[in-house]
């Protein structure tokens, strides 16, 4: 399967294909909030409900595949439940100034979604899009406040 590793403290995606070989990497907006988890429930809510300390991109391996938004717009989910997903860059307010956060040498200038990982269209087009058009795959969202054995652990007990 197609998969993609996620490191939230450079807040870089490296995507790879079902063979093992990098196909590309892009800047990625991340959740505004520090943290590895996501709050309980939280997708359950309306978006305006999530106060700032609750917007994290929460760590672990997510079996992902191709579906839509709620307006219709193609997205990759990670967790449904949990609304999480990667998908190209929003608008946004322009206050956000998204586009020029994701154009950014800094990781800190990467943090303002509300969790769900934000990249470059044209690597969401020409990379992600085709790569889980015909396939699950799977994203692996490194920790940035736990180790990776605590979120991981079922790799490291391989006897």
């Amino acid at each position: 399967m197609p998969f993609m590793i996620i490191d939230k403290r450079e807040a870089k995606v490296f995507m790879f294909d079902a063979q093992g070989q990098l196909r590309g990497e892009a800047s990625a907006l991340l959740g505004m909030a520090v943290g590895d988890d996501s709050v309980p429930g939280i997708g359950e809510r309306a978006l305006a409900s999530i106060p700032p300390d609750e917007r994290t991109t929460p760590a672990g391996r997510f079996v992902s595949s191709l579906g839509r938004n709620l307006k219709g717009g193609e997205i990759l989910w990670l967790d449904y439940e949990d609304a999480l997903s990667l998908h190209p860059v929003v608008a946004g307010t322009p206050r956000e100034r998204r586009e020029e956060r994701l154009a950014s040498p800094h990781a800190k200038d990467k943090r303002i979604s509300y969790g769900c990982i934000n990249v470059p269209k044209t690597f969401y087009t020409t990379l992600v899009s085709p790569a889980f058009k015909h396939s699950n795959g799977v994203v692996y969202v490194l920790p940035e406040t736990r180790s990776n054995h605590a979120v991981f652990a079922s790799y490291y007990d391989v006897k």
